[in-house]
């Protein structure tokens, strides 16, 4: 199975994230994993799942001068919502390389092209400030992932600003269930603070051979 989902990713050039929840069979796959040199991700290797009701209710606080973009309407707009999670996840500068920019904007059409994918770049006075991603699969219900702020800019609601904004996206796009999302150490006690509930567990080992 990692032999075929190898040669189905790697034309695209992008990096593979193996997800597995506590029923994974068989139980020993990540030594199978290790075994092609796939490690448990260095920036957040478990995190708890968690759930949110579509019908409850998230107030957007006031930020003042917060504007929140569509961050894959084009490459520099995404370009800023990916430093954002390189130092808000990996405390370390983009890679700014051509080679780095065209995996980026192979990333950028691929997600695109998944038709079902938003991501969102915040702004506080035109100054990135976070970033984050939601997937809906309507009706069932919507994964919001890669909520990140910038340092500077916590504590003023940013990231709850997100959640609000991604809890609508998923409404318009005709979810009925809930959101669920995977929190780490940092967003989980935000999360919970919120309604949250948690679920369950994932791990998360990073898969670089493809990219």
């Amino acid at each position: 199975m990692i032999d075929e989902v190898h040669a189905r990713v790697a034309p695209r050039h992008i990096p593979i994230m193996w997800t597995l929840d506590p029923e994974t069979e068989p139980a020993n796959f990540p030594d199978y994993l290790a075994a092609r040199g796939i490690h448990p991700d260095p920036h957040g290797p478990t995190v708890e799942v968690m759930a949110f009701p579509i019908d409850a209710e998230i107030e957007a606080p006031d930020v003042d001068g917060l504007e929140l973009q569509d961050a894959l309407a084009d490459a520099e707009t995404f370009t800023k919502s990916d430093a954002v999670n390189a130092e808000a996840f990996a405390s370390r500068m983009l890679d700014y390389s051509a080679e780095a920019a065209a995996q980026r904007e192979r990333c950028r059409h691929n997600q695109l092209a998944a038709g079902n994918r938003r991501v969102i770049l915040a702004t506080i006075d035109g100054e990135p400030a976070g970033a984050a991603g939601i997937s809906v699969f309507p009706p069932d219900g919507a994964i919001i992932n890669g909520g990140a702020v910038r340092s500077k800019f916590r504590g003023r609601g940013v990231y709850r600003a997100m959640v609000a904004a991604r809890l609508r996206m998923a409404r318009e796009a005709g979810v009925t269930g809930g959101l669920a999302v995977w929190g780490g150490e940092m967003s989980a006690p935000i999360l919970a603070r919120l309604g949250f509930e948690t679920v369950g567990s994932r791990a998360f080992y990073l898969d670089t051979s493809t990219a």
